[in-house]
């Protein structure tokens, strides 16, 4: 729980969202350039470490913190949200499996974080890599062709999945610096939405790394996966939609108010119409939002309904984003197709979460296991 940290944090934030992040949105979105600009002013303000313990140097601000920040990212700029939200899901195992050194680099943002599961071959069953560890002496040779790793080229650690070196298992996480001799960067990013993000293919080709760059025991990769990395990786990603969300809403609301028609003097936000689409964005967005919170709270408090709840937050999330930012275009009419609005922005950004692993069909047939009380795997 957040105490006396909480105004310095979220004062950091505010003016950072409010200037910086606002500021270089649309230049990120239109040239599809990584949001470096706002990134190093979260590092600056020390929000990076968000999720990272004080005793290495973060703010130790917890699951909820994050998710705070993640979500007002959202609201001015989905490709800084999204940079943010997997670093502090690659921090959430660092902070458990990696030695002190790495994660103060990471707390303070000198060293910015991301996962590296994704494979073309298994594509959303991100949990069973088809890229293979061996040993080679006192090192292990990594051979992967990652489909999507955010961040790719700028990040300076993956957290990076394979196969088992030596045991049984579906997979084992590795801590691999992008710097590592075999690690090919196949961008850039040419993306409808989240354009900034740097999500690009990688291949790893004979990447050597040491056996102590394992994080966690061989074969346990899974484990960390579903225990560690899903429900951070779940809840900031449901963050961002949120966040998306609310942004096109401010958008709507101000244009239906400002905007009038010049032969009565009557606002769009005069029409009854109008009213009742952007009455229905408003409902979503709460709704989605009121989940996103119990759903931290379940964490949390270890509820026995936690992994539900983990679930429902980013498939509930990432279909009721694509809702209100329909309603959005819809309500802001012709207006809402123009650069300047920034709402057509938002609304091509939010289209990624439905497709990001796990994706909404294969969430909705977990959530179709867990409650008919069948096993998930």
């Amino acid at each position: 729980m957040v105490t006396s940290t909480t105004p310095s944090f979220e004062s950091a934030l505010e003016e950072i969202c409010s200037t910086t992040i606002m500021e270089a949105a649309a230049g990120v979105d239109r040239s599809g350039a990584f949001p470096a600009r706002s990134i190093e002013a979260l590092k600056s303000a020390g929000l990076l470490g968000a999720l990272s313990s004080a005793e290495q140097g973060g703010l130790g601000l917890g699951l909820a913190g994050a998710t705070r920040i993640v979500r007002r990212i959202a609201e001015e700029c989905g490709s800084t949200a999204m940079v943010t939200a997997m670093h502090y899901s690659a921090v959430a195992v660092l902070e458990t499996y990696a030695p002190a050194d790495i994660r103060r680099e990471a707390a303070s943002g000198t060293r910015l974080a991301t996962l590296a599961f994704s494979e073309a071959g298994t594509r959303s069953h991100f949990w069973a890599p088809a890229g293979t560890a061996q040993a080679n002496g006192d090192a292990v040779v990594l051979n992967a062709h990652k489909s999507w790793i955010t961040s790719a080229s700028e990040a300076s650690l993956y957290i990076w999945s394979s196969k088992p070196l030596g045991t049984e298992g579906l997979s084992t996480l590795w801590l691999v610096p992008r710097s590592t001799p075999g690690i090919q960067v196949k961008g850039p990013f040419e993306g409808m939405g989240f354009r900034g993000n740097d999500s690009s293919p990688v291949v790893g080709e004979n990447v050597t790394v040491p056996r102590n760059a394992m994080l966690g025991a061989d074969g346990q990769g899974f484990d960390i996966m579903m225990g560690t990395v899903l429900p951070v990786f779940q809840i900031l990603n449901a963050a961002c939609s949120v966040g998306l969300m609310t942004g096109g809403l401010r958008r709507a609301i101000a244009h239906v108010g400002q905007t009038r028609h010049s032969d009565t003097g009557a606002s769009l936000a005069d029409l009854p119409t109008i009213r009742n689409y952007v009455a229905r964005m408003q409902v979503k967005t709460d709704m989605a939002a009121a989940l996103l919170v119990d759903t931290v709270a379940a964490v949390e408090a270890k509820r026995p309904d936690t992994m539900l709840r983990v679930l429902e937050c980013k498939a509930a999330a990432g279909e009721t984003v694509n809702e209100v930012l329909d309603l959005a275009m819809r309500v802001c009419g012709g207006a809402a197709f123009r650069k300047d609005l920034g709402i057509e922005r938002l609304f091509r950004d939010a289209r990624a979460a439905g497709v990001m692993a796990p994706t909404t069909d294969v969430i909705y047939d977990f959530i179709g296991k867990a409650v008919c009380g069948q096993p998930l795997f």
